[in-house]
């Protein structure tokens, strides 16, 4: 057991030289994704196949939520989005359940003061109003005190799924076409996700999932439609900000076509802002008309 206490240990943060290089590389070489979503996963079969407790787990699990929003912040990723607990989640066990909530309640009195100096702004998705009300009390006040800040949206998928997000969608729309604020004829993509919890967010670029299942497991299923997906063995204690480097370099070897044609996308890419932009206002002023 000894050799895992650094895990549960915060631990004092000097970013390293070698690592600022990397980044300025990593930045150099391509694209950084704007918003990133992790399905944090594996960190039950961590600890248990190291003769620990699942709850060790997700303590271990902690240190790598730390290591990943300071690479994210360093990086200039503006969203990052972690599926922390699920609403399938409450079916585990109460223990395990209970251990859950206490860890994010330390975890938020422990940030505070990182998140407010380095400019991260708190935000959640998901049944907010089922988890305990000590819970919602901490969440909603770390939520306001960071409401200010702009260097990094840090989203955490609490209680949530994507299957209950559309089905609430679905329904606060039925209620608004009832009342005669919306007509069928309104829905469109933009419609809807203007109804989802995730509406102020963009859709996320990279979706990275730990311990190597092939799965969304019911994250962001609307969101993620042109996402790019990065799978990887590591369970989530041992994931750091080189793995997240890693997924970053795979992204930016792919091409994003969105629907379109490989040469479609190159023809676009040639387009100018200027161009794009006159092209944008026909659009809309099309769009307008009919």
């Amino acid at each position: 057991m000894a050799s895992f206490r650094h895990l549960f240990k915060p631990d004092p943060y000097l970013q390293s030289e070698d690592d600022k290089r990397v980044q300025t590389d990593l930045s150099g070489t391509g694209q950084i994704p704007s918003h990133v979503g992790i399905i944090m996963d594996g960190n039950g079969r961590w600890a248990e196949e190291r003769g620990l407790t699942r709850g060790a787990g997700h303590q271990a699990g902690i240190a790598s939520v730390r290591d990943i929003t300071r690479a994210a912040r360093e990086l200039g990723i503006k969203y990052l989005t972690l599926y922390a607990f699920s609403t399938e989640n409450w079916r585990r066990p109460r223990k395990e359940v209970a251990l859950l909530m206490s860890l994010l309640r330390k975890m938020l009195h422990e940030e505070m003061k990182e998140m407010r100096e380095n400019g991260v702004r708190l935000n959640t998705i998901g049944q907010s109003n089922a988890l305990p009300k000590e819970v919602q009390r901490d969440l909603f006040g770390a939520i306001d005190d960071t409401s200010d800040n702009d260097r990094l949206t840090l989203t955490l998928a609490l209680s949530y799924s994507g299957r209950w997000d559309l089905v609430r969608a679905m329904q606060m729309m039925a209620l608004d076409i009832r009342r005669g604020k919306v007509s069928p004829e309104d829905i469109d993509d933009r419609l809807v996700k203007s109804y989802l919890t995730t509406a102020e967010l963009p859709d996320p670029d990279l979706i990275i999932r730990t311990s190597g299942e092939l799965r969304l497991s019911n994250f962001l299923l609307w969101e993620s439609a042109y996402s790019e997906i990065y799978v990887t063995k590591t369970a989530w204690p041992d994931f750091r900000r080189d793995d997240l480097y890693d997924a970053i370099r795979d992204f930016q070897r792919r091409e994003r076509r969105f629907g379109l044609t490989g040469n479609q996308v190159k023809k676009a890419e040639e387009i100018t802002p200027q161009q794009e932009s006159y092209i944008q206002r026909i659009v809309n002023a099309l769009t307008k008309g009919n």
